[in-house]
């Protein structure tokens, strides 16, 4: 592959529109995009999950954005016409989420999580504010206001201490939309 692959990872408090970002933005750059891997494996097991099933779940979302990377690359690389510059992934979810998931609802973490934190790079976080209306479904978890701001203060924490640029994703679905097709021309597109 002559480009490299650009990593953007789309994170955020449940129901403020990431899965929905992700498949959008995928689509208007013609790439691919590598789902949340929790949700298949708790409507697999069950909703009753404990802080041992984090630890599957973090390796099942590494290793489907192992997959999904891969097949991203070699789509990008057999286009006749490339629509971008570098081969671009986005990814619902990553390693951060696990973090938080873990201590907010067991007060700890895997350590395996917190390895791959480290050794994962990526190249742009969207951060979804909660300024969508939360969504009812049967993974979900916090309607409440008071959890999700506090988990979205959690999630902003986490980004500006670590060195991945991001961008605070707003509004209705179409301004988030635009948004982070901008984030993507500036941050990755070169």
């Amino acid at each position: 592959m002559n480009n490299q692959l650009k990593k953007i990872v789309v994170i955020g408090p449940e129901s403020t529109g990431k899965s929905t970002l992700c498949e959008q933005l995928a689509q208007h750059f013609q790439t691919l995009w590598a789902p949340e891997y929790a949700r298949d494996y708790l409507h697999l097991h069950g909703t009753d999950y404990r802080y041992a099933d984090l630890l599957p779940i973090a390796k099942g979302q590494l290793s489907l954005e192992d997959r999904y990377a891969l097949m991203a690359a070699e789509q990008w690389e057999h286009k006749k016409e490339k629509p971008t510059v570098n081969p671009v992934l986005f990814i619902d979810t990553d390693m951060y989420v696990m973090k938080v998931w873990g201590e907010f609802v067991f007060g700890r973490c895997h350590q395996f999580v917190l390895d791959h934190i480290v050794q994962r790079s990526y190249d742009l976080y969207l951060f979804c504010n909660i300024d969508l209306p939360w969504i009812k479904d049967e993974l979900r978890e916090y309607p409440d206001e008071q959890p999700r701001k506090e988990l979205f203060h959690i999630y902003r924490d986490l980004l500006i201490n670590q060195h991945v640029p991001w961008v605070n994703i707003t509004g209705n679905y179409e301004e988030r939309l635009q948004k982070g097709i901008a984030a993507v021309k500036e941050f990755c597109l070169h």
